[in-house]
């Protein structure tokens, strides 16, 4: 009986040794490891890949957000707008319509999106391309296609008062290729192609 109890009590300690060992090295060592690699190697994207415009922050590089006039909910026409989204590029609701492709009242919304996204830049609605008027299945890409952000330079051009082939360079000189030269697609980040029009404004 004492054999039992001495070796159940064995037993016990070395599972409470075992449990607080892992406990130290997964909860706390593994995760500072981790981090201290991620903030070595790739400080801005371990640090949420923030952008700052005179000391401010102004959003993230991985992470949508609206261009609308001040106080309302319509697009500003001097910047270049991003794809439409399902959670108004709220991070912590993150989520496509969940429509399918063939639902009716999703191919209502793009039909109107797309003849307004039109209107918007006076271009006709087969220029469009289909990011303009789909969301991203995580309702904030940051990024939108050349051909979108170029069917708006002759909108923001003549909204800022520039000339359209300075706008236009612009955009260019934005455009990513494919990742590894064939992943994906090639993309424009709206922040930060916004961020240099405020600049080439402020020159002008």
């Amino acid at each position: 009986m004492n054999n039992s109890l001495a070796n159940s009590g064995r037993m016990v300690w070395a599972a409470l040794r075992m449990l607080l060992a892992l406990t130290v090295v997964t909860g706390i060592v593994y995760p500072l490891v981790v981090t201290g690699i991620g903030q070595a190697a790739f400080h801005s994207k371990a640090g949420g890949s923030l952008i700052k415009v005179d000391g401010k922050q102004v959003g993230s590089r991985l992470i949508g957000q609206s261009w609308n006039i001040k106080g309302t909910d319509k697009p500003d026409p001097k910047w270049f707008q991003p794809r439409p989204s399902n959670s108004n590029y709220d991070p912590l609701s993150t989520g496509s319509s969940q429509l399918g492709a063939s639902d009716p009242k999703l191919v209502r919304m793009v039909d109107n999106a797309k003849k307004q996204v039109a209107d918007f830049n006076s271009v006709p609605r087969s220029a469009v391309p289909k990011d303009a008027v789909t969301g991203s299945a995580s309702a904030i890409d940051p990024d939108i296609s050349p051909a979108y952000a170029r069917i708006q330079i002759d909108r923001v051009a003549k909204a800022n008062g520039l000339p359209p082939a300075q706008v236009r360079k612009l955009v260019e000189d934005h455009v990513t290729g494919r990742d590894l030269g064939f992943m994906g697609e090639p993309r424009v980040n709206v922040l930060e192609l916004n961020i240099a029009l405020k600049d080439l404004t402020a020159k002008h």
